[in-house]
């Protein structure tokens, strides 16, 4: 087996990047309906054919990458399924437009940008999963604030800044866990140490939202048509929010994701039943009475497309959901990403262009920047959050220790550059799947993404000044070289 050269290794990349290109300059923001998953797999290709005929590896070695890779990954494709589920029948029993008709009662429209913000920090925080937080509190949060008019872009990007900060916050996060365990760092200490540059970035994105809540025009929609509008077309009750409380309940008491989101969805499949006779009825329409009516509307709802007559056009267009089925186009895409990144990893291609980096480590700056960029490079490359957070960290782990760095400025730099920007790399599955679950395209979301974007920034701007760097001689004890 040869060895990739550096320029070798950065064709692939360079032919992706260049066909997602092309692809958004022809097809906008339908990308993800078909373009995107071919141009994984022409790329795909080629490191494929590359890997046997000129650098001699066997295809078992690839194919061992891309199950490694499926393996990492495969789970979001169960939640990606309970995710479809669950916002189908929310959206159908009224408790999205519940959550809806509550929220535009009580928050003000020139703060609903900061409160979605924080709202989505508080759902993340207790469930510790992003995902979880965008497919649950973050669906009603984007149907109320496309309602009141505000721009699509700026929602989900409130909602993915605070559903990332607080899976940052939470002991609970699948990455959080993984970025420790990888660094060999206690996971309290992890979280505690981040607060150093996760704070300003919370800070400054709070900012950022709720100026932009009294600066751009949210206000051309009146807030009493649309509580008209939702009254007029679903039975509300504060009593239907009780199942968004026991889905946090749940959440508390760290049931796994996919149960907490089945036994969510399939509640909401029941109360639909009872509380939106004229809603369900359509959806069954001459299926025989009785129970026969109640299996057909709940399998329809969690599975299919539903399509409805809400009253009015509004509040049709929000009705109309696609269940588990909706989520096929995504899995299919994650599907080719893993395709491309277990054969980008198996092909060592990945592996060079690190090392290569390795060599410019030769300060605090320069090696927090390095694992920075890797982690960055790795998302666009791997299309993967968890090979973000592996590859860096066995990489650089030897580097920080020889240098003198405490293991959690690696997990830290890590977690600032890995986790909080897959979601604005499109063809990463982390982007694939918000995106969808919220109905916002990654290059719409993404300059709005403030706590995402100025995270790994501010990470290299704290390693600049030497602020609060630890190194292994004093673990116990900061060394703040400003003192």
């Amino acid at each position: 087996m040869k060895k990739p050269g550096i320029y070798l290794s950065l064709a692939p990349i360079i032919l992706l990047i260049v066909m997602i290109i092309l692809g958004v300059k022809v097809f906008g923001e339908d990308l993800t309906s078909g373009p995107s998953q071919i141009s994984l797999i022409i790329t795909s290709a080629v490191v494929i054919f590359i890997s046997i005929l000129y650098l001699k590896i066997p295809w078992s070695q690839i194919e061992e990458g891309i199950n490694q890779q499926l393996h990492n990954t495969g789970g979001a494709i169960y939640i990606l399924l309970m995710i479809g589920a669950l916002t189908s029948t929310w959206m159908l029993s009224g408790i999205v437009p519940s959550l809806i008709y509550y929220g535009l009662k009580l928050i003000h429209p020139s703060i609903f940008l900061a409160a979605s913000f924080l709202l989505s920090v508080v759902v993340s925080v207790l469930s510790g999963s992003s995902w979880t937080t965008c497919g649950t509190i973050g669906v009603a949060l984007i149907s109320a604030g496309t309602l009141l008019g505000i721009h699509p872009g700026w929602l989900a990007g409130a909602i993915i800044s605070g559903a990332y900060f607080g899976d940052k916050r939470s002991p609970l996060s699948d990455s959080c866990n993984l970025s420790a365990s990888m660094a060999g760092v206690d996971l309290y200490k992890h979280i505690g140490y981040l607060m150093y540059t996760n704070m300003p970035a919370f800070t400054i994105s709070l900012a950022v939202f709720l100026i932009a809540g009294f600066v751009i025009d949210i206000n051309q929609v009146d807030v009493s048509t649309i509580l008209n509008n939702v009254t007029g077309s679903f039975n509300i009750s504060p009593w239907y929010l009780l199942i968004p409380c026991f889905t946090i309940f749940l959440i508390y008491k760290k049931v796994p994701a996919f149960i907490t989101l089945l036994i969510s969805a399939l509640m909401g499949a029941v109360l639909a039943f009872f509380a939106q006779p004229h809603i369900v009825s359509q959806i069954y329409g001459d299926v025989a009475g009785g129970f026969n009516q109640f299996l057909y509307a709940s399998l329809k709802m969690l599975s299919t497309s539903v399509e409805v007559n809400a009253g009015n056009e509004m509040m049709t267009e929000l009705a109309c959901t696609n269940g588990m089925s909706g989520m096929m186009n995504t899995i299919l895409l994650i599907l080719c990403v893993i395709i491309f990144g277990g054969s980008i990893q198996a092909s060592g291609m990945i592996t060079t262009i690190t090392e290569k980096m390795i060599k410019f480590m030769n300060s605090t700056f320069s090696i927090v920047a390095s694992t920075v960029g890797t982690g960055i490079f790795c998302n666009i490359a791997l299309s993967d959050q968890y090979m973000a957070i592996i590859l860096p960290s066995k990489m650089f782990g030897e580097t920080y220790k020889k240098q003198g760095y405490a293991p959690e400025l690696l997990s830290r730099s890590v977690e600032d550059s890995s986790t909080v920007t897959s979601v604005l790399v499109p063809w990463n599955t982390c982007a694939v799947a918000q995106s969808t679950v919220l109905g916002v395209a990654t290059l719409t979301y993404l300059p709005y993404c403030i706590f995402n974007i100025i995270s790994p920034i501010i990470s290299i701007f704290v390693a600049a000044i030497g602020w609060k760097i630890r190194r292994i001689a004093t673990e116990e004890t900061e060394t703040d070289n400003n003192n």
